[in-house]
């Protein structure tokens, strides 16, 4: 049975026996479905957020990372207008007729994400024809570290191998998912989980005019620790309004100040006209995320130039001041409204009685906030007695060590 080859599997995941198991799976289950032999091999990563919670929606920084979970996807074009995917454990095939994407209905789950990808990849002047695809993944679902991207830059692959001879750049990947989830799941989302999905490895972002981004070369491992995410579930309420606020609030301040978003300002501006936007925005809470939006922005810039210099105490005291920040200025540890369900905060606070009786390690939110997940950062010698910890407190079952991935969306080559 023809899967990639073994040097490349090797590079991807740093082994080849599980790898290979489920590039044999996914081949033989594509034969099965499709009848077809032939067909070519795809993955993509899901990703972390290491510093710059809630910056991008303002035109801020991030530091981000893919990481080692990913989805991959056998695939074969068809030569026709229809394209047909089917994701292991559903059973549902979802069918999508690229000549009638008008008649896609809209926040119907994953056939109307794919319908928005092709109409988006189709308005940038990109080729798109029908294809067959069997999907396999383990990038946790609901966990903060973007499935649904994951499986967007799968797909942005997949047409960019099939039809567009390489030319579609991770930029416009990340734009074609983004108005996917924006026009066809009415999701107000931003680039960053694209982007770091689709790049590959640890990348500093930039939102400030457009999006650009560099790759940062460090992997926590280089600095003996182990980054594990723990899942502290989805909570009961309903958070929609607590995540608009946050950029609503920040523009607040931005208007306050002249600017339409807080890439337009400054620290400085905020502080010399602290009265007038105490005055006119009249929102404390407003004024203590503008702060954080601020100082996020200046600790994406110390945390790369730390991680450049192999300084991983400094990156690690970094990340542990984000976190704090997102905690006391941000404000997204949990729901106001339903104050008596903290469970991100009791993630943390568990985990830092932990990190005090080893003296070594940080840990932070993850993400959107208010529910959901935590990332910690273990030495590795101590990860497995902090996975069995945790574990007793979530559940064995929401807990993730997990490294960094160097690849992002990628063919590979059989």
């Amino acid at each position: 049975m023809r899967i990639p080859e073994e040097a490349v599997l090797q590079q991807v995941y740093g082994e080849t026996t599980e790898s290979r198991a489920r590039f044999e799976s996914l081949a033989g289950h594509f034969t099965e479905l499709f009848g077809k032999e032939e067909m070519e091999f795809f993955s993509a990563p899901g990703r972390t957020e290491i510093v710059g919670n809630h910056t991008d929606h303002n035109g801020g920084k991030i530091l981000a990372a893919s990481i080692s979970l990913d989805t991959i996807g056998a695939a074969a074009p068809n030569g026709t207008d229809i394209i047909e995917i089917v994701s292991e454990g559903y059973q549902k095939k979802v069918v999508v007729d690229l000549s009638a994407l008008e008649r896609v209905p809209k926040n119907c789950g994953t056939v109307s994400l794919v319908a928005g990808m092709a109409e988006a990849a189709r308005k940038k002047g990109f080729a798109v024809s029908g294809f067959q695809a069997y999907v396999s993944t383990k990038v946790i679902s609901a966990a903060g570290v973007s499935s649904s991207a994951s499986f967007e830059m799968l797909i942005c692959s997949i047409i960019n191998y099939f039809f567009n001879d390489g030319k579609i750049s991770y930029a416009d990947y990340a734009k074609i998912g983004q108005y996917a989830e924006n026009h066809f799941w009415d999701k107000a989302s931003g680039l960053m989980d694209q982007m770091a999905c689709a790049v590959g490895g640890p990348i500093r972002l930039d939102f400030s005019n457009d999006v650009k981004y560099e790759k940062v070369d460090f992997d926590f491992a280089r600095f003996g620790y182990e980054m594990v995410i723990v899942n502290t579930g989805k909570g009961h309420a309903d958070l929609s309004r607590e995540y608009s606020e946050i950029p609503e609030e920040m523009k607040a301040v931005a208007k306050c100040l002249g600017g339409s978003w807080l890439a337009d300002c400054s620290m400085e501006q905020l502080l010399e006209n602290y009265a007038k936007v105490q005055s006119e925005v009249a929102n404390d809470r407003a004024i203590l995320r503008a702060i954080h939006y601020f100082n996020e922005n200046d600790r994406v810039e110390r945390a790369v130039a730390a991680a450049e210099k192999n300084d991983g105490k400094t990156l690690l005291a970094v990340l542990d001041e984000s976190g704090r920040s997102s905690w006391e200025l941000l404000q997204n540890c949990y729901a106001i409204a339903d104050y008596k369900e903290q469970k991100i905060a009791l993630a943390l606070a568990l985990t830092e009685h932990f990190l005090k009786k080893i003296g070594d390690g940080c840990c932070r939110i993850h993400g959107g906030g208010f529910a959901g997940v935590i990332v910690a950062l273990i030495p590795q010698d101590t990860t497995q007695e902090y996975v069995d910890y945790i574990a007793k407190f979530v559940g064995t079952e929401n807990v993730y060590p997990m490294q960094i991935r160097a690849a992002g969306a990628i063919h590979l080559e059989a």
